[in-house]
């Protein structure tokens, strides 16, 4: 993964569209069909792909605004001047013109195009029979995982399997839309490698279409199948790491832990990633934006070692041996501590942090996904035992509890502290049915902020194609 990146800016040009709805690039495009024609031109358009994986509006503001800040654990951080417009989205005032919400809208739709650029022109290329059944398999996971995005977050929206004439289509449902991504998901496992050599490290995996596919099925609630693939990702070689401080740091990247993981590598041609330094402590290392709440501090349990590990405080010496400094008098001070780079390892050569790899998916989701599913289905002890793993990596005790309702409770919790910070609290609120309770203090509306606004933008254009989700 080291090497596809760096033909991205170039191919970006190459296959630029015209600003519909989608703003998806249309079939027939003279420089997109030109492109098109080598082994060499599949794997630059598969690199693009890869590439918006760490792009600003997959990691950086735009995720942060819908994935991070709506929900209890995030708040908006720097000092109370600084970008105030993202308050919005901390008190649900937001609304369908808002810059953010169009910005997550337009970027997955762009990564969708690239997607579909490969899916539908790569097969026409003389190349290794092999490496593009691979390649094109690549494109279809990745898909699904920006699918997966604009469904959690919008809910149905258009679908499209390629490249075609007209994109201004009505939305599915949001059953759909998990349909669709299941049925690329489940082909494509049966064709991904289960790992690359060192070079290609970071591509995606049949253990990462896998594990997405249970995440999947957990939001639909198909408590057997969630559990059923996640036991076949848990028979596939994954680990907890010993040390959840290792997990985060450049030396845990692409570990026995790792399932979908984004390479953020700082090399020429491609700046690195701003996902860590938007959040880096302000003044020392980054912007400090999108840190953690004092409702966050309060879920751990004590002995819970995750707590200092995933909160960074002013005045603190990290395990690596940095001072954390005060930067801003007006700001906050505690930080998010699962992005930070020590100084000793950071790339100068770009921004701080841009070196930090973004995990996606880890193998400790996948035991809680497991833990889930096997609960609903009233397999108390295997919920138990994928469970316990979890708690007992960051030094807790197993759990006690004893019902169907209790297990799931403890479940719920265990996620978020240990996925904190890492963009599923907001979503993990809304599947469960917990947000309008959680989430009714900082100005959520019930039947309505589920979901975000489709950008008013978008409907306009589509001449009223597109409908507006509840609410707005």
């Amino acid at each position: 993964m080291k090497k596809i990146i760096l033909a991205a800016a170039m191919l970006s040009v190459v296959l630029s569209c015209k600003d519909d709805f989608l703003d998806i690039p249309v079939e027939g495009q003279t420089e997109a069909t030109e492109f098109f024609q080598t082994k060499d031109d599949a794997m630059k358009a598969t690199s693009a792909i890869y590439s918006f994986l760490r792009s600003w509006d997959n990691s950086a503001f735009p995720y942060q605004f819908l994935f991070g800040v709506p929900a209890d654990d995030v708040v908006k951080g720097s000092n109370p001047g600084d970008a105030s417009f993202i308050n919005v989205y901390d008190n649900f005032t937001y609304t369908q013109s808002d810059e953010g919400v169009a910005g997550y809208w337009n970027g997955q739709w762009q990564a969708i195009g690239r997607c579909n650029q490969v899916v539908t022109r790569v097969p026409g290329i003389d190349m290794d029979a092999n490496l593009k059944t691979r390649l094109v398999a690549e494109a279809k996971m990745l898909r699904a995982y920006f699918y997966f995005n604009l469904a959690r977050i919008y809910g149905g929206v258009p679908l499209f399997d390629g490249l075609q004439e007209n994109y201004n289509v009505p939305r599915k449902s949001q059953a759909e839309v998990f349909d669709f991504i299941i049925k690329d998901l489940l082909e494509v496992s049966a064709v991904l490698p289960a790992t690359y050599p060192a070079l290609d490290q970071g591509r995606v995996t049949k253990g990462a279409a896998l594990g997405l596919l249970a995440k999947v099925y957990l939001y639909k609630k198909d408590w057997q199948k969630a559990y059923d693939t996640s036991n076949q990702v848990m028979s596939m070689g994954y680990a907890l790491d010993p040390s959840f401080n290792h997990v985060f740091r450049l030396g845990g990247e692409f570990g026995p832990e790792s399932v979908f993981e984004v390479d953020c590598s700082c090399v020429p041609g491609f700046g690195g990633s701003q996902y860590a330094e938007v959040q880096g402590v302000r003044n020392q290392f980054g912007w400090g934006f999108f840190t953690p709440s004092a409702a966050l501090e309060n879920a751990f349990e004590p002995g819970d070692i995750r707590k200092e590990l995933t909160i960074l405080r002013e005045g603190e010496i990290t395990p690596e041996g940095d001072l954390i400094k005060k930067g801003d008098p007006l700001s906050v001070d505690t930080y998010n501590q699962k992005i930070y780079v020590p100084i000793a390892q950071n790339n100068n050569a770009c921004g701080y942090g841009s070196v930090q790899n973004i995990r996606i998916l880890r193998f400790a989701e996948i035991l809680l996904i497991n833990a889930e599913a096997a609960n609903e289905l009233g397999n108390t002890a295997a919920a138990k035992t994928s469970l316990n793993k979890v708690r007992n990596r960051a030094q807790l005790a197993d759990t006690t509890a004893a019902t169907q309702a209790d297990l799931r409770a403890a479940i719920w919790h265990e996620r978020r502290v240990e996925l904190a910070m890492e963009g599923d609290r907001f979503v993990d609120l809304v599947r469960t049915g917990q947000a309008a309770t959680v989430l009714a203090p900082y100005g959520f509306t019930a039947g309505k902020n589920e979901l975000f606004p489709i950008p008013l933008k978008e409907i306009n254009q589509s001449n009223g194609v597109l409908t507006q989700n509840p609410g707005y």
